[in-house]
């Protein structure tokens, strides 16, 4: 009963969200058209469930590199730990070497571990912190070197359903809103920002939409 009240929830959530987009942004109004029940989530059906930790460890993952290659790399680590990505005691008892030939580098192996730490020791929780604001999230999170902005934008959106998340400086992002809005340039991050202020409160939504354009183009 709760799962299907929840789907429903998120089922109106939607449609609100499409229904505000189309009249704030007549350029995500055709792409909303192509793609009328477009899942913003369906991509993740590809990928292990993922709390938060394990949302961060896919985004510091995926850091400059592709879905694609990611995703070989979590099918790597998901095999040291019995078929799943770890807890953060679990990340703390792996041997750093097992890591690192899964695909990690030395400083993202260090990133996952420091991260791990903190949601140890009680520094971090990762209940209160999925309970605070984005901003508060975003300040808390990137306090860790090897986190910025990239990183946890996207865990936002994987494993808190944020629904106002937009991720400026991510290329692919930059590129689908080039082709998308017909610029001669691939626009920099404070202007892919300006062009999504009309999108507010669903950016994650319409970001979703032009990820999709860009992955599928007509």
């Amino acid at each position: 009963m709760k799962e299907r009240q929840k789907t429903t929830r998120r089922a109106d959530r939607l449609r609100q969200a499409r229904s505000h987009l189309r009249r704030a942004d007549p350029v995500l109004a055709r792409l909303i058209a192509a793609r009328p029940d477009l899942d913003p989530r369906a991509w993740l059906a590809a990928l292990p469930p993922m709390d938060l930790y394990g949302a961060l460890l896919f985004q510091i993952a995926g850091q400059q590199l592709s879905v694609a290659a990611t995703r070989r790399i979590l099918e790597r680590i998901e095999a040291l730990f019995g078929g799943r990505l770890p807890s953060p005691g679990q990340m703390l008892r792996a041997d750093p070497e097992e890591l690192r030939r899964a695909g990690l580098s030395w400083k993202k192996i260090a990133t996952l571990r420091d991260l791990a730490e903190r949601l140890s020791d009680g520094r971090l929780d990762a209940g209160r912190l999925s309970a605070m604001p984005d901003g508060e999230i975003m300040a808390a999170l990137t306090e860790i070197s090897g986190i910025g902005p990239w990183t946890v934008q996207g865990a936002l959106i994987i494993a808190l359903e944020r629904e106002d998340v937009v991720l400026p400086g991510d290329i692919a992002l930059r590129k689908a809103v080039r082709n998308t809005y017909e610029l001669d340039h691939v626009p920099l991050p404070e202007e892919v920002l300006a062009i999504a202020e009309k999108w507010r409160p669903y950016r994650s939504l319409a970001t979703s939409y032009l990820f999709a354009e860009r992955r599928e183009p007509h």
